[in-house]
């Protein structure tokens, strides 16, 4: 979910990230762990820095094809 994907930023060094409502609808992740990641940029295993993570979200139980 959108709280264990912060957690393992922050685990890194990383502590701002960001996220964003996969499906376009602009919805707010109030509560992470109701959101499950379904893309980022950059890729994985790419280095970040502050700021440069934005997670791609969907709220758990919804399709994940975005």
């Amino acid at each position: 979910n959108l709280q264990a994907a912060q957690t393992t930023f922050q685990a890194a060094g990383v502590f701002f990230s960001r996220s964003a409502d996969a499906t376009g609808a602009g919805r707010k992740q109030v509560l992470d762990s109701n959101w499950v990641v379904v893309g980022q940029q950059p890729s994985p295993g790419e280095l970040i820095g502050e700021g440069d993570a934005v997670l791609s979200v969907v709220k758990i139980g919804e399709p994940n094809n975005c």
